[in-house]
């Protein structure tokens, strides 16, 4: 199984993409909004089929990419009948499974932080993302949105604590950039809900927090319960649209050789790799304007906003970066070419100089 990690350092949510690798099939588990591009990047370069996006609770922290990316990817939208929310294409239930591939996750129900949390359960109980039902030496708080003390602590010692000692946990968020932990570790370790602590013992330590509610709950509760559903769907202020660029994972936006040679005219050029290399055996693209990465900083000027611009070099890899410099010099509209000049020459696109 191809198993990720992924992590929105604004809200502190993890975000977790699960396939089959024989089938390509994948699941995410708790998408955040802001991060959409992020994640359908991976997807892509994995070359996966994002089949479903799951949550494991209505978060109050982050808004959900779940509605984004169904219209994107055409993936579903599943989470637990008791959440409250609308517009999802599966609601789950205790005992449910989700199917990927040959692989499934196990729902289990795991009210307490609210009604509508869900535990999953991979197929091989080896892992388990318990939302925020159970965090690494902590747990979901219970003073907001159906939140119950009892109800959590039965919810995780009946639930969780009863998968194999063995199994892995991996929780919704985590605050001090810890990314794991087990059953028997919060069995023995968690100071809320481990070792001897009795309910009444948790109930008090719970009544006692004093946590002031998140700063994006207004936002994200109501727009969760929509699935992410934005009440008047907005352009996405990042999108590129005049080419057909891809996203990668590495946060880069890209145009291809073929489409590069047919609008060479329509945008400017910009060759980042040293003179002799522009003057070198590979030559350099028809029409290019030569500017080593390493002045950009002091040259950047000299190029006009209004015109889309193409990075290049050798194999893509200093031009990537180029994109990032431009990007913080207020260049909005700018793409690397893919695999650089290596892929322009094996594609047999006309050069200036160079050799066979």
């Amino acid at each position: 199984m191809i198993f990720r990690q992924l992590f929105d350092p604004q809200s502190s949510t993890y975000t977790y993409l699960l396939a089959d690798e024989r089938s390509r099939h994948a699941l995410l588990v708790d998408p955040v909004f802001e991060q959409a591009r992020r994640d359908s990047a991976l997807i892509d370069e994995l070359g996966l089929k994002l089949a479903w996006t799951l949550e494991t609770h209505v978060h109050a922290d982050h808004v959900t990419a779940a509605w984004l990316l169904r219209e994107r990817l055409g993936s579903r939208i599943a989470l637990s009948a008791a959440s409250g929310a609308e517009g999802a294409d599966r609601w789950l239930r205790h005992g449910d499974r989700v199917d990927f591939g040959k692989r499934w996750l196990e729902v289990r129900a795991t009210p307490g932080h609210t009604d509508g949390c869900i535990t999953y359960v991979v197929d091989d109980c080896k892992a388990a993302l318990t939302g925020d039902a159970l965090l690494i030496r902590g747990c979901g708080r219970t003073d907001f949105q159906q939140g119950s003390a009892q109800t959590l602590y039965r919810s995780v010692h009946e639930q969780i604590f009863s998968l194999p000692d063995g199994c892995l946990l991996y929780p919704a968020h985590d605050y001090r950039g810890l990314t794991v932990t087990s059953v028997n570790e919060e069995k023995l370790y968690n100071p809320r809900l481990g070792g001897q602590i009795l309910k009444d013992d948790f109930v008090g330590y719970m009544q006692h927090l004093g946590l002031a509610h998140p700063k994006q709950m207004d936002i994200a509760v109501p727009a969760n319960l929509r699935c992410g559903r934005p009440q008047e769907p907005a352009r996405d202020a990042g999108t590129q649209d005049w080419a057909p660029l891809t996203y990668t994972f590495a946060g880069i936006w890209e145009v291809q050789p073929q489409w590069l040679e047919e609008h060479a005219r329509e945008v400017q050029l910009l060759d980042v790799r040293e003179p002799s290399e522009f003057d070198g055996s590979l030559g350099h693209v028809p029409g290019a304007v030569l500017m080593p990465i390493g002045t950009i900083g002091e040259r950047a000027a000299e190029l006009d906003k209004g015109r889309p611009i193409v990075t290049i070099c050798r194999s893509g890899a200093r031009s990537a970066q180029a994109t990032v410099l431009l990007a913080k010099a207020g260049f909005t509209r700018v793409a690397n070419l893919s695999g650089g000049m290596l892929r322009w020459r094996a594609q047999r696109y006309p050069v200036d100089g160079g050799s066979e």
